[in-house]
């Protein structure tokens, strides 16, 4: 079932409207999608960032524009002021329930690897997979189990047991999770100072010297 949220239609597209809108504690944002001619409107930035955060980056939201019938759309991209870390602007991508769209979702690692256990290290080098989906199937994230990793295993894409009505589409042999060896004592001690002294090749006794010199 989508999230309801409000929105209300900017008719003043102004700078100074602009800012006036964000001090009133709401979000610019643009609603847009096939066969439409886009739309300006604002939205609560409480409410917004209270929906993402409870309900996920890729959640159905029946926008309510005034008086218009509400629409189906999704949270397409926003823009975060570095500063300040506040929402500054969003847009809304109408959808179709009935179609498949292609999506980034999150990747989360559960469970504790008895490779790490054994001193290995834990490298995840992707956190989001390529999925395509009607917008009802979408996964709110993808979890996979590393409990069963040993040294020097790895898990692909290939590996992931999926149950939901999705497909990913990253490439099959690509790694999510590996378990890498650690350094071992050996290779500690054998790896060079950077901050020692360099040895003299052929450099004579100091004691020699300073009878030379006498």
């Amino acid at each position: 079932m989508a999230v309801k949220l409000a929105a209300t239609l900017r008719e003043d597209q102004t700078k100074s409207a602009t800012k006036e809108i964000r001090n009133s504690g709401r979000v610019p944002a643009v609603l847009y999608g096939k066969a439409i001619d886009p739309k300006s409107i604002s939205v609560d930035s409480i409410e917004l960032v209270k929906t993402v955060r409870d309900e996920g980056r890729n959640a159905i939201i029946s926008l309510n524009v005034g008086n218009d019938k509400p629409v189906n759309v999704m949270l397409h991209e926003y823009q975060i002021d570095p500063l300040k870390d506040e929402l500054i602007h969003a847009d809304f991508y109408i959808v179709n329930m009935a179609e498949e769209m292609d999506v980034e979702v999150a990747l989360r690692l559960e469970g504790e690897a008895k490779g790490t256990k054994d001193g290995g290290v834990l490298q995840q080098p992707m956190y989001e997979l390529q999925v395509r989906a009607k917008p009802a199937d979408i996964p709110e994230e993808i979890v996979v189990d590393i409990s069963e990793l040993e040294v020097g295993d790895s898990i692909a894409i290939s590996d992931i047991t999926t149950t939901g009505n999705f497909e990913l589409l990253d490439e099959a042999d690509t790694t999510i999770a590996t378990i890498v060896p650690p350094d071992t004592l050996e290779d500690v001690e054998e790896a060079p100072d950077e901050n020692a002294e360099p040895e003299l090749v052929d450099a004579e006794p100091e004691s020699e010297n300073e009878s030379k010199e006498d």
